[in-house]
């Protein structure tokens, strides 16, 4: 990695979360149910991702004896997934201050950034197994939101809450469609092979 590459991706970073933090943005985001679990959140896990890229060789090299084969950052953004994944806390980060900085930070830092430095390293097996609880989880939580008779969110209307629901189990159904497709037509192994020495793309 040249030396300027680690400022490009921080700057990058930057720029995502500040146009992420604008009063429009933030409005727009926040509007429905589904740009904000869909759109918003993402969004601020690719923020972390790019920070992964930032960070030295050293940082890497020392996070890298308690990461073993990825689990531990796995683990640690799966469980900060499963916070934001709750209907309540995605009303109360639009309604409380507090929680809306706490989604702003937990998601890059505790989502994002972890995700990204583990995923190198995890093997086959963990990397299959954590794509079909993925997967798993747009099917459940879709159909939870899709069937649930009423509100989960206060902030947000019923057919808000519906509609989310019917774009993740679409979208758990195409992530479905495009492993099958892989796995009978493709070189899945590609995909999810072990690559610890992975070069980040080019800022130049």
């Amino acid at each position: 990695m040249t030396p300027r590459a680690p400022l490009c991706f921080v700057g990058a970073a930057a720029l995502l979360f500040a146009a992420l933090l604008a009063p429009a943005a933030r409005h727009t985001l926040e509007a429905s149910m589904t740009m904000q679990m869909l759109v918003q959140i993402p969004l601020l896990v690719g923020v972390g991702a790019l920070l992964r890229w930032a960070l030295p060789a050293r940082a890497l090299a020392v996070t890298a004896g308690w990461d073993y084969h990825g689990i531990t950052g796995l683990t640690l953004a799966s469980l900060a997934a499963a916070f934001w994944l709750l209907p309540r806390m995605l009303d109360a980060a639009v309604t409380e201050p507090a929680m809306a900085w706490a989604k702003y930070l937990s998601v890059p830092l505790l989502m994002g950034l972890p995700f990204a430095v583990s995923w190198p390293r995890m093997s086959f097996i963990v990397r299959g197994v954590f794509l079909l609880e993925f997967i798993a989880t747009f099917f459940r939580m879709g159909w939870l939101y899709l069937v649930w008779p009423d509100r989960l969110c206060n902030s947000y209307l019923l057919d808000d809450q519906q509609r989310l629901g019917q774009y993740m189990v679409l979208i758990g159904a195409s992530l479905c469609i495009l492993v099958v497709c892989k796995l009978l037509w493709g070189r899945f192994d590609s995909l999810v092979e072990v690559r610890p020495a992975a070069r980040p793309p080019s800022c130049s």
